[in-house]
């Protein structure tokens, strides 16, 4: 199975269709197979459901004539589709109004570009950087905390970017949407997330 495709992004609903959350093909896999979601696709224009064992029925079918955008895992005799939305069964609670903040997020918002020296890395290219470093009594916050190459990262020490004659180039700031959702509409892949999404993403 490839890594990518298990790696890539799927948006969860609650019971109420609001968006909640973005967990992995992975992830979205075992809530469907345990019972706890089932799979909402888009078939001209209208939204169907389908559990696990229908959603295999239909990936076998729909996997004779694959379309552009659509992703498939070799499953044992057949290809499963992977699915772009889910909606929990029971889960009804409002969606968390406030983002999380980790290093997902964080490489997200900065678009995985070093906010120094601007070259845009893979994950493993890249680090986080207290803007003002602890050691000078920065805090890790939001708007403390950035995207930063290796070499920039090296570069800058635990010195402040004035004392490295290093500019940023954009201000950190708190982002009031998940940046994860906001970088995945951009992929056409998820075009069909936005009926669920505030139109401010």
């Amino acid at each position: 199975m490839s890594q990518s495709v298990l790696d890539t992004n799927v948006l969860v609903l609650n019971r109420f269709y609001m968006a909640v959350r973005v967990v992995n093909v992975r992830r979205a896999f075992t809530l469907l197979y345990r019972q706890c979601a089932e799979v909402i696709d888009q078939d001209d224009g209208s939204y169907l459901s389908y559990d696990f064992e229908s959603w295999c029925e239909v990936s076998q079918m729909t996997s004779m004539e694959k379309q552009p955008g659509e992703d498939y895992i070799q499953a044992v005799g057949f290809e499963l589709q992977v699915p772009r939305i889910v909606r929990l069964i029971r889960f009804d609670k409002l969606p968390v109004q406030t983002v999380r903040f980790n290093r997902k997020n964080l490489f997200a918002r900065d678009n995985h570009t070093c906010q120094y020296c601007g070259r845009n890395e893979p994950t493993n290219k890249l680090s986080l950087d207290h803007v003002v470093p602890r050691s000078h009594g920065g805090p890790t916050t939001w708007e403390n905390i950035v995207c930063c190459c290796l070499r920039c990262n090296s570069r800058k020490g635990g010195r402040t970017p004035k004392q490295a004659n290093m500019n940023l180039r954009t201000r950190p700031a708190k982002p009031r949407f998940n940046p994860l959702l906001v970088e995945s509409i951009e992929d056409p892949r998820y075009e069909c997330w936005k009926t669920f999404l505030p139109a401010a993403c």
